[in-house]
């Protein structure tokens, strides 16, 4: 334990040393994250949400005097033009250059056509137009309302059916099912990549950087064991890359009440518990033991920082796409498949940010991660052994 110790003091020293690096590693991202995610989320907000003070330009062609009643009780922020049927193609321009936002034409004579109209009959039924433009936000935010209303009306006047006519909530997922839903298919992602990121700005540089400059061989004729030397690279990489990826992390939480809208201020990482957070951090804290000495064994067959981090990057991509696959179908309930490396903690935190946390998942992720760990760490002891790699040229 004293030569693994000094190992890990060794790396940590390097590291903690280096005011640049600690900076860039573990405070920069957090910062880029948050900049970027807060300034997205209102951005994107505002493009898709017009203006409260904004006042729609909406013409209309026969203007039938039941819409105009039900109209005047909607206290839409609107200026109301009735036009003729022969304007219509001029006003369409004005509609195509954002002059105004919308067009509605009506049948003439239409509240008697409704109101004679048998739906029985096999006749087609009294038409309404809307002319508006899909580029413009204000032109579709004002058909949407106008498309509701009128719908509304037609329910009311078939009165044959209504579908979620009234004025009652009918949706019944409440506001800790739609953050656990959006959480879970981006924020496994995240993490992953954040975790990655950490292992690749770390391990190359500790491990072909040594080999690089030369320093590993001083450290290979100590009298330590070449198990002892691997244990205290790991370990002191893995605390290294959780603390970058935890800085990653944390800006990330910090950000995505902005980023996904004014509904989610407050409410983000109030709906989740102490237990879900330890098990999201045991979760990425074992993830980074896999992922560390993966990205050290690639290292190691490498013979500077740069043809390690081109070796990386295969696996990069593979582990990539395995945390995309939360983001299809959400976590997957198949048992088996939480043996399968990286795959496994995707899943699992999945699983704990939809409030679906299932223990024996939890814990087959664990003990398979832990398990992967040592095997990798052992071919890693033995790629120390092996002076042919370790002194490569």
């Amino acid at each position: 334990m004293k030569n693994i110790k000094t190992i890990i003091s060794k790396e940590l020293y390097r590291f903690f040393k280096d005011i640049r690096l600690v900076i860039t590693t573990l405070f920069i991202p957090a910062l880029m994250i948050y900049s970027l995610y807060s300034f997205m989320g209102p951005a994107i907000s505002s493009s898709f949400t017009p203006d409260d003070s904004y006042v729609g330009t909406v013409y209309v062609a026969n203007y039938p005097e039941s819409v105009e009643n039900i109209l005047e009780t909607a206290e839409l922020n609107i200026v109301l033009f009735e036009i003729e049927s022969n304007e219509i193609d001029s006003k369409k321009e004005l509609v195509t250059n954002n002059a105004a936002e919308l067009i509605i034409v009506f049948p003439e004579n239409f509240d008697n056509e409704v109101t004679s109209y048998d739906p029985l009959s096999g006749l087609s039924a009294p038409h309404v137009e809307i002319y508006f433009n899909s580029s413009e936000t204000e032109s579709t935010n004002l058909y949407n309302v106008f498309l509701s209303i009128l719908d509304v009306y037609e329910s009311s006047m078939a009165n044959r059916f209504d579908i979620n006519a009234a004025a009652a909530d009918y949706d019944l997922a409440d506001e800790k099912d739609v953050i656990g839903m959006m959480f879970s298919m981006l924020l496994p992602f995240l993490i992953i990549t954040f975790l990655f990121s950490g292992c690749m700005a770390l391990a190359p540089e500790s491990i072909a950087g040594e080999k690089e400059r030369g320093t590993i061989a001083t450290l290979l004729i100590t009298p330590i064991k070449r198990s002892e030397l691997a244990i205290g690279k790991i370990v002191s990489l893995s605390v290294l890359a959780t603390l970058s990826a935890l800085s990653s992390f944390l800006g990330t939480m910090l950000s995505l009440p902005k980023m996904m809208g004014p509904a989610m201020e407050g409410a983000g990482t109030m709906a989740y518990g102490i237990l879900d957070y330890i098990g999201l951090l045991l979760v990425i804290t074992s993830t980074v033991l896999v992922l560390i000495t993966l990205v050290s064994i690639i290292s190691a067959f490498a013979k500077s920082v740069k043809e390690a981090t081109t070796l990386v990057m295969p696996l990069m991509i593979v582990v990539f796409l395995l945390g995309i696959t939360s983001m299809f179908a959400g976590a997957t309930t198949n048992t088996v498949l939480y043996a399968i490396p990286i795959y496994n903690s995707v899943h699992v935190m999945s699983s704990i940010f939809s409030f679906n946390f299932n223990l024996t998942n939890f814990v087959i992720t664990l003990v398979s991660n832990v398990l992967y760990t040592g095997l990798l760490i052992f071919v890693l002891t033995k790629m120390f052994n092996n002076e042919k790699i370790m002194f490569s040229k």
